[in-house]
């Protein structure tokens, strides 16, 4: 059991601001953790109810963005035809720069010094033909040619 010391005997008061000190110090560490946790939300709580009297979550008004099938597929089919010009319309070189440059086919993307000390040609050069090969395939690609 806990033991009073001989000058907490003769003074009641000073006793009583220890305890009083725990206690304070308990509060604010309970006050301290229910912060924390009172940022916190639940997507079930009620934040109110509808014109017919049932409760709103915040579930049901957050919007969720659902995705797009045709987008997507648009998405894949420009993909797959940018590789189709890939081939058809770039020499070997400006191919494997843009492969190189944006990490195409699993490679990983370089920056143009790296290329170029790759190939054996300086940066400027290296900016130049992926320059070239990027607006041939612009134009190859905006002319929407068809897919073989």
């Amino acid at each position: 059991m806990w033991r009073m010391a001989a000058w907490e005997k003769r003074n009641p008061s000073a006793r009583q601001k220890r305890i009083g000190g725990r206690i304070a110090n308990e509060l604010l560490m309970l006050l301290r953790g229910k912060k924390k946790i009172s940022r916190e939300v639940s997507l079930f709580e009620p934040i109110g109810q509808d014109k017919e009297g049932n409760e709103i979550h915040l579930v049901d008004v957050i919007e969720q963005q659902q995705p797009d099938i045709i987008e997507n597929m648009e998405l894949s089919g420009n993909i797959r035809r940018l590789f189709v010009l890939l081939d058809q319309v770039l020499t070997d070189r400006e191919k494997e720069i843009l492969i190189l440059r944006y990490g195409l086919n699993g490679a990983p993307e370089a920056t143009q010094s790296q290329i170029g000390a790759k190939l054996g040609i300086s940066r400027s050069y290296v900016s130049r033909i992926e320059k070239k090969a990027l607006q041939k395939l612009r134009e190859k690609f905006e002319y929407r040619s068809p897919m073989p």
